[in-house]
């Protein structure tokens, strides 16, 4: 089993500020890092649900913590959060959630997942090999412009037409069957590289990104956090690339500002939405990136639902 170490663990746990009764979620699972520091402050009668997609995950999770009657630990996307929670009898009823939005350790490393370029394997790259497109058969099938659309949007990656029209000219000779078949003809296509980062990075992470619909999933969780949190009730969020700390900074922003109102309706009373931001945002300290580089991008940001 490879070692997951939970990035900032200690500051987004402690941001929930546990009540020893209180119920939480762990909406992404992984190898349990951030719900065993949640169960470690929860008392008796307090409880933790946790939520992963990958399968391999809630196996684990069943397993580690097998004699905890606190924990629960359900195989589901995390953007079915709202249903989950309603079939669970707990709507407005959540002390909090938790949501470590990247790929976890055991992921990227296991060769046979296809995240990484590191480590040869299929390419795959779901996070729910049952289910969906993997990465191979996309590549396969898709129109050049829409694979350039995708490495562009999500990537943030501007040599993707010549990405693109790499991948569609390698099809008509061959299939690309592993990580190592992609990150080849991507290095052979981009000349200029930035420092210390493979030219294959951002065009993995788009492709993940869009098998997994990750940015959707992102958007359909934040929104049903706000049914499911109980009044007070805090969301501990940790985002690792710019797109999805967008997202969730802008969900913040909106939903603690309440809607506009057009400016010929006269104002009585001000609104204000459902949600207020707690402090800043949290990064990870030099000390955390040196013991554990993965951390460099991530970013914490923390609401409470009023």
């Amino acid at each position: 089993m490879a070692l997951h170490e939970s990035v900032l663990l200690e500051q987004a746990v402690e941001a929930l500020q546990i009540k020893p009764s209180g119920i939480y979620i762990d909406g992404t699972f992984g190898r349990g890092g951030h719900s065993a520091y949640i169960l470690q402050l929860l008392g008796e009668q307090g409880r933790l649900i946790a939520i992963d997609r990958d399968p391999s995950a809630v196996a684990y999770g069943r397993e580690r913590f097998a004699d905890d009657a606190r924990f629960q630990i359900f195989h589901s996307s995390f953007s079915a959060l709202e249903q989950l929670v309603e079939s669970l009898g707990l709507t407005g009823k959540i002390d909090g959630i938790l949501l470590d939005l990247g790929v976890s350790s055991p992921q990227l490393d296991d060769g046979e997942r296809g995240f990484s370029f590191i480590r040869n394997g299929p390419l795959d790259m779901r996070m729910d090999p049952g289910s969906g497109i993997s990465a191979k058969d996309w590549l396969a099938t898709e129109k050049e412009e829409k694979i350039a659309d995708v490495i562009y949007q999500f990537g943030e990656e501007r040599f993707s037409r010549r990405i693109a029209k790499a991948i569609v000219e390698y099809r008509q000779t061959g299939v690309l069957e592993t990580t190592w078949d992609l990150a080849s003809l991507i290095e052979k296509t981009v000349s200029r590289r930035e420092k210390k980062k493979h030219p294959a990075t951002r065009s993995f992470q788009a492709i993940r990104i869009y098998v997994n619909n990750e940015l959707a999933e992102v958007e359909q969780v934040l929104k049903a956090s706000i049914p499911c949190l109980a009044s007070e009730g805090r969301l501990s969020v940790i985002s690792f690339h710019s797109l999805e700390d967008r997202l969730v900074k802008r969900f913040i922003r909106d939903f603690s500002k309440g809607k506009p109102v057009p400016r010929e309706i006269p104002i009585f009373e001000e609104y204000v939405g459902p949600l207020k931001a707690i402090g800043k945002a949290i990064k990870p300290t030099e000390l955390e990136i040196t013991h554990n580089a993965r951390a460099r991008s991530a970013v914490l940001r923390v609401a409470e639902k009023r």
